[in-house]
C-alpha cells in the first residue's frame, strides 16, 4: 500500500501480473472506503460510518466497471490487453491514498483531506490504468479515468437523490 501511495509504477506492474493479489486489492478498497466512512462520524453520527463506507465502496465499484468498459472497449490502444482481474488489482491498489480520509474526522479537515485524497487517488488511478491496459499514452489513461469519474459522479448523484427522496417519503 505504501508503494502504491508513492505512485511506484513497478508496483502496479507487479500487481497486474500477480493473480493472487486480488484479495489484497479488495482489502485496500475496503480499508479506503472504511476510512471515508469513519470520517463521516462527526457529520452524521455512527450511522455515517456505515453509510459513508457503503456509498464510497459503491462509487468505487461503479467507477471500476466504467473504467474497464471505457478503457478496453471504447478507448483501447493497439496494445491494450487486459482482463477485468488485472484492472481490478491495479486500481484496487490505487485506492491506497484514500486511507488518509480517516483524518477527515478531525473538525475542519474534512474537505481539505478529501480533496487531497481524491486528487492523489486520481493520479494513482491514472498510473494503474496506464499499466493495466498497457497504454503508451498517459493522456489516454487520464481521459479514461476522468470520463469514468464524471459518469460515476452522475450515477452516484442520481442514486443518492433517489435514496434521499425515498428516505424523506418514509419519514
Amino acid at each position: 500500500m505504501v508503494r502504491a501511495a508513492k505512485l511506484d509504477i513497478s508496483l502496479y506492474e507487479e500487481v497486474e501480473a500477480d493473480k493472487s493479489a486480488l484479495g489484497q486489492a479488495v482489502l485496500v478498497i475496503l480499508l479506503s472506503s472504511a476510512a471515508a466512512g469513519f470520517a463521516q462520524i462527526g457529520k452524521v453520527g455512527l450511522s455515517g460510518i456505515f453509510i459513508g463506507t457503503v456509498l464510497t465502496l459503491a462509487g468505487w465499484v461503479v467507477w471500476a466497471f466504467l473504467t474497464y468498459i471505457i478503457g478496453t472497449k471504447l478507448l483501447p490502444e493497439k496494445k491494450t490487453s487486459a482482463d477485468i482481474g488485472e484492472l481490478l488489482r491495479t486500481i484496487g491498489f490505487s485506492s491506497s491514498p484514500g486511507l488518509i480520509r480517516i483524518l477527515g474526522v478531525i473538525p475542519g479537515l474534512g474537505k481539505p483531506v478529501f480533496f487531497i485524497a481524491s486528487v492523489w487517488m486520481l493520479v494513482a488511478m491514472v498510473i494503474a490504468v496506464r499499466q493495466a491496459l498497457d497504454y503508451e499514452s498517459t493522456w489516454r489513461a487520464v481521459g479514461v479515468c476522468i470520463i469514468g469519474w464524471i459518469i460515476q459522479l452522475f450515477i452516484m448523484a442520481l442514486l443518492f437523490s433517489v435514496f434521499i427522496d425515498s428516505a424523506a417519503r418514509s419519514v
